[in-house]
């Protein structure tokens, strides 16, 4: 159905001419024209020419004081009050206030005539009221529409949000954005068939014309089209370029704020469409499932990709995050996932772990060590205040630093290294977290422990560590303390416990051991065999 071409409004809510009337303070009362709640304003404007039409954007309030009309005007003929009026109308004016001071007692007879003749509104303004004052007031009323809209946005963008989030994403987004828009909402497959909707049933002509619209975007450059059939707003919106899904609104009416909820539900569907399109949703489905039915861990890695559309990363990065204030939820977990540049993220308790593919540059790198804890390099974080790491070595590829994060990363490891991966990346975070680093690295470099073949040096370790090997927390305490340089209040942050409790283990383990702590040379022993040290 064609609409006649006006002037577009401004992209304001508009107000009703009844909210205007009803304000006491400015007296103003309708002469003629349609039910004042059937008119809406979308602007004040003042004007003495006799031809307001080059002036007018359309949907205005038109104050006039009639200084253009001659005081004789009462006379048939002396004033064309009906080409007056129909220039106003043609415009897209959406009402004539007419201020009855200085220059007129009354409102001229003609121009009401006129105003009723083409369906106008016409006001009439007392004169203790200023012209200044109802722009004011105007404004006022659109102020308070604008913050009603934005609020009804909010919660419409929470809603859908909250839809896409559950089990059954798509049609519950559908449900929540036709029950928003008081009408009806289709998704349409890349065949232009009805993949799922929520609604009201429209009739035929409207079905017929919903789906003809969604084809139209599919075709063409734009992505959204809008018409209206049978009183019925149709709007289409493309969910991303080329993949041929589509978004079909059918509502009885159509608010300002309405294309915005709209535009938000396209993108989530966009999102999860996009998910169904490309197959990497299904593809991590697979791999978990494989997972749990006992397939290894290399066999379902390519199933995961790289984050490139590349499915040959052959190496991994684990990462442990903390946030610097508060506790990781799921939102700020994802978009750490994000920075990072994976959406393989698991935020369980205090911690957020990332599973991260390794560039290409990443990929040549040595082997794991699993037992080994001490060789990490931390490297300095944007955040603030923050003390620099002492040691660090050259900057590696990988995970870099998160403003808002402290991190610990791994080597880059092969997926059935993963366990020992995670191993390292919680010992890194440890040591970041005592150090007040943003990021630390697990760093891999040869050493005299490599000389010893490694089932000897297991031995070794068991033998000189025995004496502590049923209290965990024990070992876990020594390790964290020589790490960390025999620092009493380091230790205590990495371990969240007191520092006296530091004290107190370290004394035990001394006594359990028989041997002094204080000798650079034992600590060196102990720390050789608790990076050997397996189990």
């Amino acid at each position: 159905m064609q609409e006649t071409a006006v002037p577009s409004a401004p992209p304001t809510p508009p107000v009703s001419l009844a909210a205007l009337l009803s304000r006491d303070d400015l007296g103003l009362r309708q002469i003629t024209g349609p039910p004042a709640g059937e008119v809406t304003i979308h602007g004040a404007h003042t004007s003495e020419m006799s031809d307001p039409y080059p002036y007018l954007l359309g949907g205005e309030l038109l104050l006039t004081a009639g200084v253009h009309i001659p005081e004789a005007a009462g006379r048939p003929g002396s004033f064309d009050f009906d080409g007056y009026v129909a220039r106003i109308v043609a415009a897209g004016g959406a009402a004539l206030g007419f201020g009855v001071a200085p220059v007129h007692d009354t409102v001229p007879a003609g121009l009401v005539a006129a105003c009723e003749q083409h369906g106008l509104p016409l006001v009439e303004v007392p004169p203790r009221t200023t012209f200044s004052g109802v722009a004011r007031a105007v404004w006022q009323l659109m102020a308070r529409a604008r913050l009603s809209e934005l609020r009804r946005i909010t919660e419409a963008q929470q809603g859908l949000a909250a839809a896409a989030s559950r089990p059954d994403p798509v049609p519950s987004v559908l449900r929540r954005l036709a029950g928003r828009l008081e009408g009806r909402a289709v998704l349409y497959g890349p065949e232009g068939a009805e993949i799922a909707a929520a609604g009201r049933e429209p009739g035929d002509e409207v079905r017929r014309a919903l789906a003809e619209l969604a084809r139209f975007v599919t075709g063409h450059p734009s992505s959204t089209a809008t018409d209206t059939v049978a009183g019925t707003r149709l709007a289409a919106y493309a969910l991303g370029p080329g993949r041929g899904f589509v978004l079909g609104v059918a509502a009885p009416h159509r608010e300002s704020g309405d294309h915005t909820i709209a535009s938000v539900a396209a993108v989530l569907l966009s999102l999860l469409t996009g998910e169904h399109r490309s197959g990497t949703g299904a593809a991590r489905s697979s791999a978990l499932v494989r997972l749990l039915l006992g397939a290894r861990r290399e066999e379902v890695a390519p199933l995961l990709g790289g984050g490139e559309g590349d499915g040959a990363v052959t190496r991994w990065y684990v990462v442990h995050a903390r946030p610097d204030t508060g506790a990781p939820d799921a939102v700020s977990a994802s978009a750490l996932g994000a920075a990072l540049g994976s959406p393989l993220v698991d935020a369980a308790d205090d911690v957020v772990r990332v599973l991260v593919p390794a560039p290409p540059q990443a990929e040549g790198g040595g082997g794991v060590r699993p037992e080994g804890d001490g060789s990490v390099r931390p490297e300095a974080g944007a955040a603030a205040p923050r003390k620099p790491p002492a040691g660090s070595g050259p900057a590696g590829s990988g995970p870099a630093a998160q403003p808002g994060w402290t991190l610990g990363v791994s080597a880059p490891v092969t997926p059935a290294e993963w366990p020992a991966a995670d191993a390292q990346a919680a010992r890194a975070l440890a040591r970041a977290r005592a150090t007040r680093s943003a990021l630390v690295r697990h760093a891999e470099r040869p050493g005299f422990a490599d000389l010893v073949p490694p089932g000897e040096a297991e031995a070794h370790a068991r033998a000189l560590l025995a004496p502590i090997g049923g209290v965990p927390a024990l070992a876990e305490t020594l390790r964290a303390w020589l790490s960390l340089h025999g620092s009493w209040d380091r230790t205590a942050v990495a371990l969240s416990v007191h520092r006296n409790t530091v004290r107190q283990r370290i004394a035990r383990c001394a006594a359990l051991l028989g041997a002094d702590l204080d000798d650079p040379d034992v600590r060196m022993e102990l720390w050789f065999a608790l990076r050997h040290l397996r189990g």
